[in-house]
């Protein structure tokens, strides 16, 4: 009785101190694309909580399956509405948590050294391009999003074959940086963090699909009070500052 009561005294007297004894630790599965921002974020949120912020960083249709699975994961903030909409749909996320919180834009990337010319979508399909790397563009949202673009450009059929399919969109910035392919199509946030690659298109925002990360607590979260907290953060303006330095938009 004596150590419970001297462990519920530490944790009520003691929160300036965040004291491990105190800690909660928070999983989070989030979408490869928000790797640097939100280890950023994370580093400030620990020092100020005391709480531990784990992530498990993947594409955000691989992180819903692992969700579907038992995955332990606290929060899941996805790449796109689609597969959000998937947990949502079963029960396995908290409807009244769930936010929209950033946007992102495409981009066609080449390696730094490359001299290779894109001015509009339908040079993709010109002979001296003969390998695109892309997120899988069955599932993963960039990928899927890169589709949904070419789609509308009524250019998919002929790109198709072309399409080197990734494991999530790092891996295809990777493909591009290593030199391995001649170009790809990746979110202006990832491009920003290489230095082996370059931008040699912008995709206007009038011609591709909305981008949208959404945000929610998981229904099973062990930590849901510790969970709800990271997730108040993230909806924060310093948090938001961080966001828009990597390159985020801000939806609300």
């Amino acid at each position: 009785m004596k150590k419970q009561i001297l462990f519920l005294a530490a944790c009520l007297l003691l929160p300036a101190l965040a004291s491990p004894v105190c800690a909660e630790e928070v999983t989070v599965f989030a979408a490869a694309s928000l790797t640097d921002s939100l280890k950023e974020i994370a580093a400030a949120y620990e020092k100020q909580s005391g709480d531990k912020v784990v992530f498990n960083f993947a594409a955000s249709s691989t992180l819903a399956r692992q969700i579907e699975e038992g995955g332990p994961a606290d929060l899941f903030f996805s790449a796109d509405e689609t597969q959000m909409n998937r947990l949502e749909k079963k029960g396995l996320i908290d409807p009244a948590t769930r936010k929209s919180r950033l946007g992102n834009s495409l981009v066609v990337v080449v390696p730094s050294t490359s001299t290779l010319q894109i001015k509009s979508a339908s040079d993709l399909t010109n002979a001296g391009v003969k390998q695109i790397a892309l997120a899988d563009p069955k599932s993963v949202p960039a990928g899927v999003y890169a589709k949904g673009w070419l789609t509308r450009q009524q250019l998919w059929p002929a790109i198709e074959p072309k399409v080197i399919p990734t494991e999530n969109v790092r891996a295809a910035l990777a493909a591009v940086a290593s030199g391995n392919v001649e170009l790809g199509v990746v979110y202006k946030t990832d491009a920003a963090i290489s230095k082996n690659v370059k931008v040699a298109y912008e995709v206007p925002r009038a011609d591709a699909p909305d981008i949208s990360y959404p945000m929610a607590l998981v229904r099973n979260s062990k930590q849901p009070e510790a969970a709800k907290k990271f997730l108040d953060y993230l909806s924060s303006e310093e948090a938001g500052q961080v966001f828009t330095r990597f390159g985020f938009l801000l939806r609300e």
